[in-house]
C-alpha cells in the first residue's frame, strides 16, 4: 500500500534535509543536491519497509530465490522509487510548489551503465517484479566502479569514455562492511587426510580479496515489500593478517570491479574477465550459506530454503563454488552436496550463438582457480563414469564439463541444475534440437520454456505517462496492479474520440523526444513523420545493416524524384558495439556518415532524417520508446533468443517490423498478425541453407538492381568518409556470402517498408493497430513471468495471486 504522506509534510521534510545535508536555503543547492535530499527521504520513508520485510523473511524462515547475473541495468531508481511508494505524484506537486523543477531533478540522477543490454534490463526488471508481487527475491551482482562505458561519436566513430557514475557516490546503496567475504585465487591447494577420514583442502600461497556487498532496496510496487539487490566490491582485505600488498597488487584486486565485461581478446583480458566471475559467485554463496546457517544446523534443508539462479552462465560457478563450501566447510561428502547443490541450482541460458556459450582455456581456469578445478574435474569424471554405459562415448564427450582443453560452462550449467529454460518457444526449442540436443536427450525433464517479460511500471507508467494517464480515464487503475486489465482497452478500437485522444498521447510524446533531439543533437526532426525506431546491442545478427540499406533506397528515391510523394522519415537508432567488436563499429561509422549527408542535403529537406542518439541506455530508452511509431527487431531467424526491447516498444502503442523470431512470434500471435509486419526468411529456411550450404548471395545482388545500386554505395563515393568502412561492409554481404542473410531479406523487406509507408497515412487505422499491441501487452508483464519461475521451477512462493 502507498505510505501516507501530505504534500506539506513532504515539503517541510526536504527543507530540513536540505538545511541539514548542505547547510544552505533552497537558492544554495544544485539539481543533483536536491535529487541526493529526495533520495535520503525515499530512504527514510521506506526504512521501515525495508527492515521489515528483511525481518519477515528471516523469522518466517521463508525460502529466497537468489537471482544471479553479472549484469543488473536499473536505470535511474528516483522516479521509481516514487512510483512504487505511492507518492510520485506528492512529491512532484511539492518540489514544484517549491519553485524547483523536478524534471531537471530527475535527470541529474547518473543512470548507471551496469549491463549491456538486454540480460541486464530483464534482471532489473525481474528485481522490480519480485518485489512486486510479493517475492522473497534477491539479486546478487558486481558492483562496477564504472559503467560499460560512455559512448560519444568523433568524426562518426564510436569512442568509449569512462562512465564515472559512482563519482558522486549513490544514494540508494548501503555498504554492509560486516557481511563481507574473502575470495581466494590461485596458489596452491592439495588435500590433506584428517583423523575423521575426511580430506582436507590446504590453501598455500593464496591471493586473497576481501569482497564488500553493498546492498540496494528493490522497492515493491505499493506492498510494503522491499528486497535487495546486493552488488560486490574488490576490495584489499584489512590489515592484520601479517601480508603486505604492492601498488600493483592493490590494482589488480581493485580491477576485478572496475569495468564490465574487460576486453576478452587478450589472455589478461579473459583471466580479468574469470575472476570477475568467480569472485561475484564466490561472495554470493558464501553469503547465502552463511545466512542460512543461523536458522539451520544441518545443511538437509538447504533447498527447501534457497533456490539459486544463473542468468545465462557467467555465473556457472557457483554450481563447484557451492560444493567447495559444502564439502570443505560443512563437512559433507560428494553425493549428499551433489544433491543438495542440483536441487538449488537453475539456468537459464540466453543465447544460441556458439560464440556466446563460455569456455574457458584449461590452463587459465585451473592456475587461477585450482580448488574449483579440481571440483569441476570430479564433477566430469562423475558425469562420464555415469552416462558413458547408457549414452556411448561420442555424446558424452559432446557434453561433458571439460573437453577440448576447455571448461565448457552451458554444460556445467545444465548438468549442475534441475532446471534448464529458454526465454521464448522458439528459443527453447532451438535449444532442444540443436544447441543442447545431446543434454536435451540426457535430461529431457529439465528443459522448460519462461518467455521473458517487462515491467510496465519504468516503460508505461514512467516512460509513458501521457498513455498512462489515458488508460487510467479509459478503464480505471487496475491496470497497474494487473497488467492483462489492458485487454479491456479493446472495447475503444472503434470509438473516434479515444482513438484520437490516444493519437495526440503518442503525438505529445513526439514532440517531446523531437525536442530532446533538437536540444542534444542540433537536428530538426517532424513529429509528423514516421518515427523508425532501432534500439538495441550493435551485433551483425541484429541485422541494423537492413536498416542502413533502408535508408540508403529512400533517399536515393528522394535524389530521383524530389518532387514526388513521400511519407516523412525520421530513422532512429540507439546502440553500442562492444570495443573491440571492430565491425560493428564500422556500421555505426556507416550510419552516422549517412545521417551526415541525408541531414545536411538540401534537396532532401525535412522529408528524411537519421538521428543516432549516443550513448544508449535505460534513460535513453525512456525517452525514444514512448515517441516510436515503428519498431524494427530484424535479426536472422532463430539468433535472437527474446529481444525484450520489442516488448518495451508494443506496450507502447508500436508497431512491429520484425522477422519471425524470438519474441517477436508470440508479440504476433498475441497481437494479431495484422497489426504487425513481418517478413524474411524462416528459421527452417534458415537452417535448410545451413545444411545445404546453398546459399550464395551474389545472387540476390545480380540479380535485383535496387538491391544492386544501394550496395554499390557503399564503395562508389554517394557517402563520403566511408572508404574502409563501406568496403568492409561490401565484401562482408557480396565476398564473404553475407553469414546472416541480409540479402536474401532484403527484397521482403523493403516491401514491408513501402507498405508501412503507405499504411501510415490512414491515421485512424494506423492507431487502432497501435492500440490493438497497447491492449495485447500486458501478458508479457515480467511479474507473470517471475510468477511462473516461482511456481514451476524456484518453488518460492509470493503474496499477490495475478490472473
Amino acid at each position: 500500500m502507498a505510505i501516507n504522506l501530505t504534500k506539506n509534510q513532504f515539503k517541510e521534510d526536504f527543507l530540513n534535509e536540505i538545511h541539514a545535508a548542505y547547510a544552505t536555503d533552497l537558492d544554495g543547492t544544485s539539481a543533483f543536491d536536491q535529487f541526493t535530499v529526495l533520495g535520503r527521504l525515499i530512504n527514510h520513508y521506506n526504512g521501515r519497509n525495508y527492515a521489515k520485510t528483511t525481518k519477515k523473511y528471516f523469522e518466517e524462515d521463508q525460502k529466497e530465490v537468489y537471482y544471479f547475473s553479472i549484469e543488473f541495468l536499473p536505470g535511474r531508481m528516483l522516479k521509481s522509487n516514487l512510483l512504487n511508494l505511492g507518492i510520485l505524484n506528492v512529491v512532484r506537486e511539492g518540489i514544484t510548489d517549491l519553485g524547483l523543477d523536478f524534471g531537471g531533478i530527475v535527470e541529474s540522477e547518473p543512470d548507471p551503465g551496469l549491463g549491456n543490454g538486454g540480460l541486464g534490463r530483464l534482471a532489473a526488471c525481474f528485481m522490480d517484479s519480485m518485489a512486486s508481487i510479493g517475492m522473497a527475491g534477491n539479486g546478487n551482482g558486481i558492483r562496477y566502479r564504472y559503467g560499460l562505458f560512455k559512448q560519444v561519436f568523433i568524426n562518426g566513430y564510436q569512442v568509449e569514455l569512462e562512465d564515472d557514475w559512482l563519482k558522486n557516490g549513490n544514494v540508494w546503496e548501503i555498504r554492509r562492511e560486516n557481511k563481507a567475504c574473502l575470495v581466494r585465487f590461485g596458489g596452491n591447494v592439495w588435500m590433506r587426510p584428517t583423523t575423521n577420514n575426511r580430506l582436507e583442502a590446504v590453501y598455500e600461497n593464496t591471493e586473497d580479496v576481501l569482497a564488500v556487498p553493498y546492498d540496494t532496496g528493490m522497492i515493491g510496487y505499493q506492498n510494503d515489500v522491499t528486497n535487495t539487490l546486493r552488488l560486490w566490491s574488490a576490495e584489499v582485505p584489512p590489515a592484520g593478517n601479517e601480508k603486505y600488498y604492492t601498488h600493483e597488487q592493490r590494482d589488480r584486486i581493485s580491477q576485478i570491479t572496475q569495468v564490465l565485461y574487460p576486453d576478452d581478446s587478450s589472455m589478461e583480458g579473459r583471466i580479468l574477465r574469470l575472476r570477475q566471475e568467480y569472485f561475484f559467485s564466490s561472495a554470493g554463496i558464501q553469503s547465502i550459506i552463511r545466512f542460512y546457517r543461523k536458522n539451520h544446523k544441518t545443511m538437509d534443508e538447504l533447498p527447501k530454503q534457497v533456490a539459486v539462479h544463473i542468468n545465462d552462465t557467467h555465473p556457472t560457478l557457483v554450481i563447484p563454488e557451492m560444493m567447495r563450501i559444502l564439502m570443505d566447510e560443512c563437512e559433507l561428502g560428494w553425493d549428499q552436496a551433489w544433491k543438495l547443490t542440483t536441487e538449488c541450482m537453475s539456468y537459464t541460458n540466453h543465447t544460441i550463438l556458439q560464440e556466446a556459450l563460455e569456455k574457458w582455456q584449461i590452463e587459465i581456469f585451473k592456475e587461477l582457480l585450482p580448488r574449483i578445478y579440481q571440483i569441476v574435474e570430479e564433477i566430469d569424471r562423475r558425469y562420464r563414469e555415469e552416462m558413458l554405459p547408457k549414452y556411448g562415448e561420442d555424446i558424452v564427450n559432446q557434453t561433458a564439463p571439460l573437453g577440448d582443453g576447455q571448461v565448457r560452462m552451458a554444460y556445467l550449467a545444465v548438468i549442475g541444475s534441475h532446471s534448464v529454460n529458454g526465454v521464448a518457444p522458439l528459443h527453447t526449442e532451438l535449444l532442444e534440437k540443436d544447441v543442447l540436443k545431446e543434454l536435451f536427450y540426457i535430461y529431457p525433464t529439465r528443459f522448460n520454456n519462461k518467455t521473458n517479460g517487462i515491467t510496465d511500471r519504468r516503460w508505461v507508467q514512467i516512460s509513458n505517462e501521457p498513455l498512462s494517464n489515458l488508460i487510467d480515464s479509459a478503464i480505471g487503475k487496475e491496470w497497474r496492479n494487473n497488467p492483462k486489465q489492458m485487454e479491456l482497452l479493446g472495447q475503444y478500437s472503434d470509438d473516434d474520440d479515444f482513438l484520437e485522444k490516444f493519437a495526440n498521447a503518442k503525438k505529445n510524446n513526439k514532440i517531446a523526444f523531437a525536442k530532446f533531439v533538437k536540444e542534444t543533437m542540433d537536428i530538426e526532426i517532424d513529429p509528423e513523420a514516421i518515427f523508425d525506431v532501432q534500439i538495441k546491442r550493435l551485433h551483425a545478427y541484429k541485422r541494423q545493416l537492413l536498416h542502413v540499406l533502408e535508408i540508403i533506397r529512400e533517399y536515393l528515391q528522394i535524389k530521383d524524384n524530389p518532387q514526388a510523394p513521400f511519407t516523412k522519415r525520421v530513422h532512429i537508432f540507439g546502440a553500442k558495439a562492444a570495443p573491440s567488436y571492430f565491425y560493428a563499429k564500422e556500421i555505426i561509422k556507416i550510419i552516422n556518415a549517412l545521417a551526415e549527408l541525408v541531414n545536411n542535403d538540401p534537396e532532401i529537406n525535412d522529408k528524411l532524417k537519421v538521428v543516432f542518439v549516443p550513448n544508449y541506455g535505460v534513460s535513453i530508452a525512456e525517452k525514444i520508446i514512448p515517441a516510436a511509431d515503428v519498431s524494427e527487431q530484424t535479426s536472422t531467424a532463430s539468433k535472437e533468443a527474446s529481444g525484450t526491447s520489442n516488448m518495451k516498444l508494443m506496450s507502447n502503442g508500436v508497431l512491429l517490423l520484425g522477422t519471425m523470431d524470438g519474441a517477436n512470434i508470440d508479440i504476433v500471435n498475441a497481437a494479431g498478425k495484422s497489426n504487425a509486419y513481418t517478413f524474411g526468411l524462416t528459421v527452417a529456411q534458415v537452417y535448410n541453407y545451413y545444411e545445404n550450404h546453398s546459399y550464395r548471395s551474389v545472387d540476390f545482388y545480380e540479380q535485383n538492381d535496387e538491391l544492386k545500386r544501394v550496395l554499390n554505395t557503399l564503395i562508389d563515393g554517394t557517402i563520403p568518409g566511408i572508404k574502409s568502412e563501406g568496403q568492409d561492409v561490401y565484401d562482408a554481404l557480396i565476398r564473404y556470402n553475407d553469414e546472416y542473410f541480409v540479402l536474401a531479406d532484403y527484397a521482403d523487406y523493403v516491401e514491408k517498408q513501402k507498405q508501412i509507408s503507405n499504411d501510415f497515412l490512414n491515421k485512424k487505422a494506423w492507431n487502432k493497430r497501435a492500440l490493438a499491441n497497447v491492449t495485447a501487452s500486458g501478458e508479457f508483464s515480467s511479474d507473470y513471468t517471475i510468477e511462473r519461475y516461482g511456481d514451476d521451477i524456484w518453488n518460492v512462493p509470493h503474496t499477490k495471486e495475478l490472473d
